[in-house]
């Protein structure tokens, strides 16, 4: 009769692979004749070991080693009640074994349960909250959804249309879009976008500058859910062929968010994007805290200190330019000092500084406003962004006469702000008597911390940062707290200009930019890549992001 070998205990494997010391489990062991449970999750309770060696010890897979396309067969053996019960979703099956991707691996009687229901072994997969949330959400959809659905089915396609006003009110749909807004603030995103295709609606975060899938819609919720967020937007829920602009003021117990709404009609229905801005997040910000550098910090401080003269902050659109400026009116912030700012729109509220509110609708553009603040007997002066020639004469003129003038420009580094106000027609002389310095800057994502680990960066990457040791490098190998992203988080990369004489010299000779870069670098500038290799060097962030962010700039 053959031998049957004796299963390892769980406590001596450790000890063999050196995750514990004898001296540890005895410990475990005391602790869990008192309070009962099984012996890894005593292990992890004292910190003794974490839950990837657990699993990795009892050779429980990770779900993205598992092919994620689930044959629907699978999805009818299981009761989808039992499954958001117990928060796991089968996933694949071979022979007897039905692999299913669990939050708790060691839930024993829920795997029990699973066994008796389907008459398979059940081997556990280790998945995520976010991961189980994304399978039922594509699989079986928002509880919100289906009920909101059973609403619509009761009137055909044409009929939708007609009752939509009356659908807007319905809990079903507004317990969807609450769901919603509520799972992009916990998630952290600066952006919703609900995308109507033909046979669908696409909901997607931008978390960390990325955009990610979250669920799909059937297309027939289009209406409805475009037309509840209108409704909380104080928008025109009958108007659907022109773009419109509103916004959401949404206090919770520990938020309190002012959402931007943006719609636009598309081939197929209106797209709306949603941003979101936590008001928090302003108030806790300084200087130091914006990813300067401190020989660029030291610059911007000095820029800061001018009693007059212009500071432009530039970089595409969610480079965080808005950010910078609203941290440095903070900083200079005083009783002594009368601060007025003119936006498009006023995106925090700063106590102490006068905002106004650009209303083109009725004539009040940047131009208008400007020409009146300057009878208002200012010191500092912020302009939300120089898009015209009107605006930019206005802010160069105002810096000349004894304003500090803080505005952005759309342009790719901190040079090209210096020539685009030339090319917009403004006076080369005016520019460069008036322009004191200018930040250029991007947003690249951070290492997660949580799971940070060294890494060897392959020969691009060391060809891009200009080093031979691969030493020094760092990554994140992707947990629960990060999405399996590797990053959590993002912070700013800056190049900083100061017009100097050499500088000025050339600005009166409409030099060309790459010009200007070159006497700016002479000056000591520290362009935005070498800024950004500095951060990955300190482990701040990669090298790959680093790339995907100025690799563009680099080529051109």
């Amino acid at each position: 009769m053959a031998v049957v070998p004796k299963r390892k205990l769980l406590g001596e494997t450790l000890i063999e692979k050196g995750i514990i010391t004898r001296k540890q489990l005895e410990k475990a062991l005391r602790v869990q004749a008192e309070t009962g449970g099984l012996l890894g999750r005593v292990l992890i309770r004292l910190g003794m070991i974490t839950e990837d060696d657990l699993n990795q010890v009892l050779g429980i897979e990770r779900l993205n080693n598992i092919d994620l396309q689930i044959d629907s067969e699978l999805l009818r053996i299981v009761p989808e009640q039992l499954l958001r019960k117990h928060r796991m979703i089968p996933v694949k099956k071979e022979g007897n074994r039905l692999f299913v991707a669990m939050v708790d691996t060691y839930n024993v009687m829920a795997m029990d349960d699973l066994r008796l229901l389907t008459g398979y072994d059940i081997e556990p997969v280790k998945a995520t909250d976010k991961e189980i949330d994304a399978l039922i959400e594509k699989h079986f959809g928002l509880p919100e959804v289906e009920e909101a659905l059973k609403e619509l089915e009761k009137e055909t396609e044409e009929e939708t249309v007609k009752i939509e006003e009356n659908i807007v009110d319905d809990a079903p749909v507004i317990k969807l879009v609450n769901s919603l807004l509520m799972r992009a603030i916990e998630e952290d995103a600066s952006d919703i976008h609900i995308e109507p295709f033909e046979n669908h609606v696409l909901v997607r975060f931008r978390v960390d500058g990325v955009l990610h899938h979250v669920m799909k819609m059937p297309r027939r919720m289009s209406h409805a859910v475009v037309s509840r967020v209108k409704v909380m937007a104080s928008l025109d829920i009958a108007e659907r062929r022109l773009p419109q602009d509103g916004r959401i003021p949404l206090k919770l117990l520990h938020y309190d968010m002012d959402l931007r709404v943006s719609t636009v009609p598309t081939i197929f229905g209106e797209k709306v994007v949603i941003r979101l801005l936590n008001k928090e997040n302003i108030k806790n910000l300084t200087l130091d805290k914006l990813g300067f550098s401190d020989y660029n910090l030291k610059y911007f401080m000095n820029f800061l200190k001018s009693s007059y003269g212009m500071v432009l902050v530039t970089g595409p659109t969610g480079s965080g330019k808005t950010t910078t400026l609203y941290t440095a009116l903070k900083s200079l912030n005083s009783v002594e000092k009368n601060i007025i700012t003119v936006e498009d729109p006023v995106e925090y509220v700063l106590e102490g500084v006068n905002q106004i509110q650009v209303n083109v609708k009725t004539g009040a553009t940047f131009g208008t406003y400007l020409r009146s603040i300057l009878r208002q007997d200012p010191d500092v002066i912020m302009i939300g962004e120089i898009r015209d020639l009107e605006t930019a004469e206005i802010a160069v003129r105002s810096a000349t006469t004894g304003h500090l003038v803080l505005s952005t420009l759309h342009t790719n580094d901190a040079p090209g702000a210096l020539t685009r106000l030339v090319d917009m027609g403004v006076e080369p002389f005016m520019v460069a008597s008036s322009a004191i310095g200018v930040v250029a800057q991007r947003l690249v994502r951070r290492i997660c911390p949580n799971c940070r680990e060294p890494y060897v960066p392959d020969e691009a990457e060391l060809a891009f940062a200009g080093v031979e040791s691969p030493d020094g490098f760092f990554v994140g190998k992707g947990c629960e707290q990060c999405n399996q992203t590797g990053y959590r988080g993002r912070i700013a990369i800056h190049e900083v200009l100061a017009v100097k004489p050499a500088l000025q010299k050339l600005i009166l000779k409409r030099a060309w930019v790459e010009e200007l870069r070159q006497a700016a670098l002479l000056e000591g500038m520290v362009p935005l890549k070498e800024d950004g290799i500095s951060k990955a060097l300190q482990g701040i962030t990669t090298i790959k992001e680093i790339m995907r962010v100025v690799f563009r700039e680099e080529k051109a």
